[in-house]
């Protein structure tokens, strides 16, 4: 039977932890994972400057980042109130998730979806299971 490792903390003064494992198989702990946060979460809010301001995916994209810089203000660099507050899995998860936002980021503004498609579409396209 297979075990899981545990996620080790070792505590510092001000109540910070620093992980020495995630007990997850392929993801190493990071050493120092807020800043990295942050720093993705603000470049990602620096791309999304060139999206347009009225489009839906800029201010659902906006407010997630809103919430979750706040969520990690408040901690004072508690990874453990960072995981616990935000609920999405350990802080190494989120930072993936965040990386692979800004990057999504980067292929919304290549692909311009909040433009005017350039045919329209035939008639009944998007209508789906009529009721007779």
């Amino acid at each position: 039977m297979f075990r899981y490792a545990r996620p080790v903390y070792r505590s510092f003064t001000r109540q910070l932890s620093t992980k020495q494992t995630t007990g997850l198989f392929g993801i190493a702990a990071h050493p120092d994972p807020i800043p990295a946060l942050q720093q993705t979460y603000k470049q990602t809010l620096n791309m999304l400057g060139s999206v347009p301001s009225n489009s839906v995916y800029r201010q659902s994209v906006e407010a997630s980042i809103a919430h979750k810089l706040g969520v990690i203000e408040s901690a004072k660099g508690d990874v453990a109130a960072v995981e616990n507050q935000l609920d999405e899995g350990q802080i190494e998860q989120v930072l993936m998730a965040a990386e692979e936002e800004l990057t999504l980021v980067g292929k919304m503004i290549e692909w311009k979806p909040w433009e005017p498609l350039a045919e329209k579409p035939p008639v009944g396209q998007w209508e789906y299971f009529k009721e007779q």
